[in-house]
Protein backbone atom coordinates (compact mmCIF):
# COMPACT_ATOMS: atom_id res chain seq x y z
CA UNK A 1 0.00 0.00 0.00
CA UNK A 2 3.15 2.55 0.93
CA UNK A 3 3.85 1.88 -3.03
CA UNK A 4 0.64 3.26 -3.72
CA UNK A 5 0.64 6.72 -1.70
CA UNK A 6 1.67 9.43 -3.15
CA UNK A 7 4.79 10.06 -0.64
CA UNK A 8 6.06 6.98 -1.66
CA UNK A 9 6.60 7.32 -5.34
CA UNK A 10 9.98 8.43 -6.75
CA UNK A 11 8.76 10.88 -9.32
CA UNK A 12 6.58 12.95 -6.59
CA UNK A 13 9.49 15.42 -6.21
CA UNK A 14 7.61 18.45 -8.00
CA UNK A 15 4.56 17.90 -5.92
CA UNK A 16 6.03 17.27 -2.32
CA UNK A 17 7.53 20.84 -3.17
CA UNK A 18 4.38 21.68 -3.77
CA UNK A 19 3.27 20.30 -0.72
CA UNK A 20 5.70 22.12 1.54
CA UNK A 21 4.65 25.38 0.03
CA UNK A 22 1.49 24.82 0.62
CA UNK A 23 2.28 23.40 4.31
CA UNK A 24 3.96 26.34 4.55
CA UNK A 25 1.03 28.69 5.09
CA UNK A 26 -0.15 26.28 8.07
CA UNK A 27 2.83 25.75 9.76
CA UNK A 28 2.20 25.52 13.75
CA UNK A 29 -1.35 26.93 13.13
CA UNK A 30 -4.56 24.49 13.39
CA UNK A 31 -5.95 23.75 10.07
CA UNK A 32 -7.46 25.91 7.90
CA UNK A 33 -8.34 27.61 5.06
CA UNK A 34 -5.66 29.82 3.13
CA UNK A 35 -6.97 33.01 1.64
CA UNK A 36 -6.32 32.09 -2.24
CA UNK A 37 -9.34 34.42 -2.96
CA UNK A 38 -5.94 37.28 -2.43
CA UNK A 39 -3.13 35.49 -3.76
CA UNK A 40 -2.43 36.24 -7.07
CA UNK A 41 0.51 34.31 -8.24
CA UNK A 42 2.17 33.72 -12.01
CA UNK A 43 0.19 30.67 -13.75
CA UNK A 44 3.57 27.75 -13.74
CA UNK A 45 0.87 25.34 -16.06
CA UNK A 46 -1.20 22.25 -15.21
CA UNK A 47 -0.17 19.51 -13.55
CA UNK A 48 -1.24 15.79 -13.79
CA UNK A 49 -3.62 15.80 -10.98
CA UNK A 50 -7.53 14.70 -11.07
CA UNK A 51 -10.35 14.72 -9.18
CA UNK A 52 -12.68 12.03 -9.92
CA UNK A 53 -16.40 12.65 -10.00
CA UNK A 54 -16.66 10.16 -6.57
CA UNK A 55 -13.62 12.72 -4.61
CA UNK A 56 -10.61 10.62 -4.76
CA UNK A 57 -8.01 12.96 -5.62
CA UNK A 58 -5.06 11.18 -8.45
CA UNK A 59 -1.57 12.46 -9.10
CA UNK A 60 -0.02 11.05 -12.15
CA UNK A 61 -2.86 8.16 -12.08
CA UNK A 62 -2.31 7.17 -8.78
CA UNK A 63 -4.78 7.78 -5.77
CA UNK A 64 -3.62 10.04 -3.31
CA UNK A 65 -4.03 7.45 -0.35
CA UNK A 66 -3.14 10.11 2.51
CA UNK A 67 -6.76 11.69 3.86
CA UNK A 68 -4.17 14.35 5.07
CA UNK A 69 -2.49 15.53 1.77
CA UNK A 70 -6.09 15.84 0.00
CA UNK A 71 -7.00 18.09 3.00
CA UNK A 72 -4.20 20.38 2.81
CA UNK A 73 -4.35 20.29 -1.42
CA UNK A 74 -8.31 20.70 -0.53
CA UNK A 75 -7.30 23.72 1.57
CA UNK A 76 -5.21 25.79 -1.35
CA UNK A 77 -8.17 25.33 -4.29
CA UNK A 78 -9.05 27.07 -6.03
CA UNK A 79 -11.93 28.28 -9.41
CA UNK A 80 -11.53 31.00 -11.44
CA UNK A 81 -13.03 32.75 -14.01
CA UNK A 82 -12.34 30.58 -16.73
CA UNK A 83 -14.43 27.95 -15.21
CA UNK A 84 -10.67 25.91 -14.87
CA UNK A 85 -9.64 24.84 -11.01
CA UNK A 86 -6.01 25.67 -9.30
CA UNK A 87 -3.58 24.66 -6.74
CA UNK A 88 -2.40 28.26 -6.00
CA UNK A 89 -0.24 29.20 -3.55
CA UNK A 90 1.37 32.90 -2.60
CA UNK A 91 3.95 32.25 -5.19
CA UNK A 92 2.31 29.88 -8.08
CA UNK A 93 -1.00 28.83 -9.32
CA UNK A 94 -1.31 25.07 -11.13
CA UNK A 95 -3.80 23.92 -13.14
CA UNK A 96 -5.61 20.30 -12.30
CA UNK A 97 -8.40 18.41 -13.89
CA UNK A 98 -11.85 18.12 -12.14
CA UNK A 99 -14.27 15.76 -13.34
CA UNK A 100 -17.42 16.70 -11.47
CA UNK A 101 -17.34 18.86 -8.27
CA UNK A 102 -13.85 19.46 -6.36
CA UNK A 103 -15.44 17.96 -3.10
CA UNK A 104 -18.53 15.34 -2.07
CA UNK A 105 -21.10 15.73 0.53
CA UNK A 106 -21.20 13.27 2.39
CA UNK A 107 -23.18 13.48 5.69
CA UNK A 108 -26.17 16.05 5.96
CA UNK A 109 -28.13 16.76 9.36
CA UNK A 110 -31.37 18.63 10.07
CA UNK A 111 -32.16 20.91 12.64
CA UNK A 112 -34.35 23.68 13.32
CA UNK A 113 -33.48 26.77 14.48
CA UNK A 114 -36.25 29.16 15.41
CA UNK A 115 -39.04 27.05 13.62
CA UNK A 116 -37.26 26.43 10.52
CA UNK A 117 -35.69 23.25 9.21
CA UNK A 118 -31.82 23.92 8.66
CA UNK A 119 -29.51 21.24 6.65
CA UNK A 120 -26.04 21.02 7.37
CA UNK A 121 -23.73 19.23 5.30
CA UNK A 122 -19.99 17.59 5.72
CA UNK A 123 -17.65 17.15 2.48
CA UNK A 124 -15.44 14.45 2.18
CA UNK A 125 -12.38 16.89 3.16
CA UNK A 126 -14.12 18.17 6.23
CA UNK A 127 -16.09 20.99 5.42
CA UNK A 128 -19.05 21.64 7.31
CA UNK A 129 -21.10 23.91 5.14
CA UNK A 130 -25.22 24.89 5.82
CA UNK A 131 -26.70 25.40 3.28
CA UNK A 132 -29.22 28.59 3.14
CA UNK A 133 -28.34 32.14 1.99
CA UNK A 134 -24.62 32.10 1.31
CA UNK A 135 -24.55 28.55 0.59
CA UNK A 136 -26.97 27.70 -1.99
CA UNK A 137 -28.21 23.79 -3.56
CA UNK A 138 -29.05 23.73 -7.18
CA UNK A 139 -30.37 20.76 -8.91
CA UNK A 140 -28.99 19.09 -12.43
CA UNK A 141 -30.66 16.67 -14.47
CA UNK A 142 -28.12 14.82 -16.21
CA UNK A 143 -27.05 11.26 -18.02
CA UNK A 144 -29.35 9.30 -20.01
CA UNK A 145 -31.41 8.05 -17.36
CA UNK A 146 -32.35 12.01 -16.37
CA UNK A 147 -30.07 11.41 -13.32
CA UNK A 148 -30.84 14.18 -9.93
CA UNK A 149 -27.82 15.35 -9.25
CA UNK A 150 -27.43 18.32 -6.37
CA UNK A 151 -24.72 20.64 -5.71
CA UNK A 152 -24.12 23.13 -2.42
CA UNK A 153 -21.74 25.63 -2.37
CA UNK A 154 -18.69 25.31 -0.59
CA UNK A 155 -16.65 28.64 -1.02
CA UNK A 156 -15.67 30.69 -4.09
CA UNK A 157 -16.48 29.28 -7.18
CA UNK A 158 -16.26 25.99 -5.81
CA UNK A 159 -19.15 23.07 -4.86
CA UNK A 160 -20.10 19.66 -3.58
CA UNK A 161 -21.96 16.91 -5.34
CA UNK A 162 -24.27 15.43 -2.94
CA UNK A 163 -23.46 11.86 -2.90
CA UNK A 164 -25.81 9.09 -3.90
CA UNK A 165 -27.07 8.05 -0.05
CA UNK A 166 -27.08 11.95 0.87
CA UNK A 167 -29.26 12.66 -2.21
CA UNK A 168 -31.82 10.47 -1.08
CA UNK A 169 -32.21 11.93 2.01
CA UNK A 170 -32.75 15.05 0.69
CA UNK A 171 -34.96 14.68 -1.38
CA UNK A 172 -37.39 12.66 1.06
CA UNK A 173 -37.01 16.31 2.95
CA UNK A 174 -38.99 18.18 -0.12
CA UNK A 175 -42.12 20.10 -0.47
CA UNK A 176 -44.45 21.24 -3.02
CA UNK A 177 -44.47 25.03 -3.07
CA UNK A 178 -45.49 28.17 -4.64
CA UNK A 179 -42.01 29.93 -6.61
CA UNK A 180 -42.59 32.99 -8.39
CA UNK A 181 -46.17 31.55 -9.43
CA UNK A 182 -45.53 28.14 -10.26
CA UNK A 183 -45.89 25.03 -7.98
CA UNK A 184 -42.17 23.38 -7.41
CA UNK A 185 -40.42 20.66 -5.80
CA UNK A 186 -38.30 22.73 -3.16
CA UNK A 187 -35.79 22.14 -0.56
CA UNK A 188 -36.00 24.39 2.25
CA UNK A 189 -32.82 25.02 4.57
CA UNK A 190 -32.03 28.53 7.34
CA UNK A 191 -35.07 30.39 5.24
CA UNK A 192 -33.74 29.68 1.81
CA UNK A 193 -36.40 27.64 -0.94
CA UNK A 194 -33.95 25.57 -3.37
CA UNK A 195 -36.36 24.75 -6.49
CA UNK A 196 -35.69 21.03 -7.73
CA UNK A 197 -37.70 20.74 -10.89
CA UNK A 198 -41.55 21.46 -11.11
CA UNK A 199 -44.06 19.56 -9.54
CA UNK A 200 -45.88 18.30 -12.67
CA UNK A 201 -41.99 16.83 -14.05
CA UNK A 202 -41.41 14.97 -10.35
CA UNK A 203 -44.83 13.82 -11.00
CA UNK A 204 -43.80 12.40 -14.39
CA UNK A 205 -40.35 11.03 -13.61
CA UNK A 206 -42.05 9.71 -10.59
CA UNK A 207 -44.63 7.21 -12.80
Amino acid sequence: MAAEEINGQADAAGLAALISRASAENSGKKRGLAPVERWNPPFCGDIDMEIRADGTWFYMGTPIGRPALVQLFSTVLRKDEDEKTYLVTPVEKVGIRVVDAPFVAVEMSVTEREGRQVLTFRTNVGDVVEAGGEHRLRFAIAGENAELKPYLHVRGRLEALVSRPVMYELVALGETLDVEGQAMFAICSAGAVFPVMPADELDVLSR
